[in-house]
């Protein structure tokens, strides 16, 4: 999708724990740069040792702020963006950061530590209306109604301080379980509002657009339809201004023996365009 040549210049916009980084850089030559971006000081710490070389450059920072980390680096056009919107299993996996149903440490779930929203600012201090609205928008949960009037009357005794609380909670207002956690929803809501991934990503696919190259690539994953429907509005209509070649008419997904392989690539949605 991106077309990766040996000598280009290439964005992982959200790099995690490398693995796309690896795979660019094995496409790559001794010419080529990469420029690895996350707000994760810990997944920066692990690609600092895990991917190591002249080729590589890393840099702590959100993907809108594409042009500023650029210009630091004295690089002015790109060859190709790629951004990999789901969270990372380094933060996943991490009970300590608060992401996980089954953490029972503090609601956290930011991406940037220094930030000072957290979940259990979200959870906890958010008026009701404004709570209900985000669990319903950005989780599409069609139960944020109940939820919310759950959620206030419980908190005014005593708030939610874990995950596996939380969790637990949403799962028994729900009273059963479908194809995924009752509470898949609620968490994917409070973890865009903390990190406010949606303005981020309109943020960031205007500021790759502008740094790649003519006849580059960009090529976005997406994993909820929220996320997706942003990056096809975009693609869309910049091609309707002659500004870029959609390259997925439809976006591509995981084969059967990809998801058995990696299950969480069931939702992913991947699509790229050229710049013209």
């Amino acid at each position: 999708m991106l077309n990766v040549m040996e000598d280009g210049t290439y964005i992982d916009a959200t790099i995690g724990l490398g693995g796309h980084s690896r795979a660019i850089l094995s496409k790559m030559g001794g010419g080529g740069v990469l420029v690895g971006i996350d707000r994760d000081d810990n997944a920066l710490e692990y690609c600092r040792a895990h991917l190591g070389n002249g080729r590589v450059r890393l840099c702590k920072g959100s993907f809108s702020e594409i042009e500023g980390i650029l210009g630091s680096m004295s690089i002015k056009m790109v060859d190709g963006v790629l951004f990999d919107l789901g969270v990372s299993m380094l933060q996943i996996k991490d009970h300590t950061r608060g992401f996980s149903f089954l953490s029972a440490e503090r609601l956290d779930m930011r991406m940037n530590e220094s930030q000072s929203l957290n979940a259990w600012d979200v959870v906890n201090r958010y008026q009701e209306k404004d709570l209900q609205k985000i669990i319903k928008e950005y989780g599409e949960e069609p139960f944020a109604g109940k939820i919310t009037k759950a959620l206030i009357a419980r908190r005014k005794k005593t708030p939610f301080n874990t995950c596996i609380e939380l969790a637990a909670f949403i799962a028994g207002i729900y009273g059963k379980r479908g194809k995924i956690h009752p509470a898949t929803r609620t968490f994917q809501a409070l973890r865009i509002e903390v990190n406010k991934e949606l303005d981020e990503l309109d943020k960031g696919l205007a500021a790759a657009f502008s740094a790649v190259k003519p006849g580059g690539r960009m090529a976005v994953i997406a994993y909820h339809s929220l996320e997706d429907r942003i990056v096809k509005n975009f693609f869309r209509n910049r091609a309707a201004a002659g500004l870029l070649r959609v390259i997925t008419k439809k976006p591509t997904t995981a084969s059967p023996e990809e998801v058995l392989r990696n299950p969480s690539s069931r939702s992913a949605k991947l699509r790229g365009a050229e710049k013209i």
